[in-house]
C-alpha cells in the first residue's frame, strides 16, 4: 500500500464518529458487503443492544491498517496476512469462502465460456462477442487492479491466468461495487468479482467450462475473514465474531452463495 493510500484511508476513517460504547463499526474490503450487512441484521435481532456497523469499502489492506494503528477493532478481509502483519499481533478469523464469478451484461448474449475463451477475451484476442457465440457486439472488458484479491485468487486458481496479460483496452474498477455496477450499465461488458447470488440482478453470470461458481467443482474461489488486534478485541466484537460462526449466521451466508467455514 502507497503512503499516499495509506494517507488516504486515515483521512477517511477520521471522518467518521468515534463507535459508541454498544457500536461496532466493521471497516475494510468490498467483497461480500451485502453479506456482511445481512449478518449484521440478524445479529441485531438477539442482540439488540448492539449496533453492527458495515460502512462502504476501503479495501483489505485499509481494514488491516485500521485494525492495527487501533483506528478500528475488526476488519473485513479477502486475504490471508502477511508474515509481518502476523508479527504485529493481528489475529485472522476465516468466516466464508466465495467463487469467483464472471458475469456479462444481458445483451452480450451469451450464459458460459471455456477457460481458454475467457483468457482470449481478457487477452484481448477475443473482442467481439459473436466469436464467441453471443451477439454481434464489441466485448468491454473491465478488471481491477493487481493487488486486488479476486484477481489474485484467479491468478493462481484459474487455468492460464498466471501470467495473462490483461489488454490495456480494458476498465480498471476499484472496488467490487463499481466492476459491478460498470457492468450492469454497459452494454457488452464483462466482469469479475466474488460471487452473490445479487449479480443475478441485472447481470449475466457465466459458466465456466460448463460449471457455475456454486458447483463444488468450481476451479477458483477465494475466502473472506475477520482480522482484530490480539488483546483489543472488545466484548461486542467477540460477540459478533462468535455469532458469525454459528447455524443462524451461516443460514444467511449460504443465502448469498457463500459457504460458511466452521470453527
Amino acid at each position: 500500500m502507497t503512503s499516499r493510500s495509506t494517507a488516504l484511508i486515515f483521512g477517511l476513517l477520521s471522518l467518521c464518529n468515534p463507535a459508541k460504547a454498544d457500536e461496532l463499526i466493521v471497516v475494510g474490503t468490498g467483497d461480500g458487503v451485502e453479506m456482511f450487512q445481512a449478518v449484521a441484521k440478524r445479529f441485531r435481532d438477539i442482540e439488540p443492544t448492539i449496533e453492527v456497523k458495515i460502512p462502504p469499502s476501503i479495501g483489505s489492506g485499509g481494514g488491516i491498517a485500521a485494525v492495527g494503528s487501533g483506528t478500528a477493532k475488526l476488519a473485513r478481509v479477502a486475504r490471508v496476512l502477511t508474515d509481518a502483519e502476523r508479527a504485529r499481533g493481528l489475529i485472522y478469523v476465516p468466516v466464508a469462502k466465495i467463487s469467483c464469478a464472471f458475469f456479462v451484461h444481458p445483451s452480450a448474449g451469451v450464459t458460459q465460456l471455456s477457460g481458454e475463451q475467457l483468457a482470449g477475451i481478457y487477452a484481448g484476442r477475443i473482442s467481439n462477442w459473436k466469436d464467441v457465440g453471443g451477439a454481434d457486439q464489441r466485448i468491454r472488458v473491465v478488471r481491477r487492479e493487481e493487488a486486488d484479491s479476486t484477481l489474485t485468487t484467479l491468478r493462481a486458481t484459474m487455468p492460464g491466468w498466471r501470467d495473462l496479460e490483461i489488454t490495456e483496452r480494458s476498465k480498471t474498477a476499484t472496488s467490487t461495487q463499481e466492476a459491478v455496477e460498470t457492468v450492469r450499465l454497459t452494454d457488452g461488458a464483462i466482469g469479475f468479482g466474488p460471487f452473490s447470488r445479487l449479480l443475478d440482478i441485472g447481470t449475466q453470470v457465466l459458466k465456466i467450462d460448463g460449471l457455475h461458481p456454486l458447483d463444488p467443482h468450481y476451479s477458483s474461489s477465494g475466502e473472506i475473514a475477520y482480522v482484530y488486534k490480539q488483546g483489543a478485541l472488545t466484548p461486542e466484537a467477540e460477540k459478533f465474531i462468535a455469532f458469525t460462526r454459528i447455524t443462524d449466521a451461516g443460514s444467511v451466508i449460504r443465502e448469498f452463495g457463500a459457504i460458511p467455514i466452521a470453527p
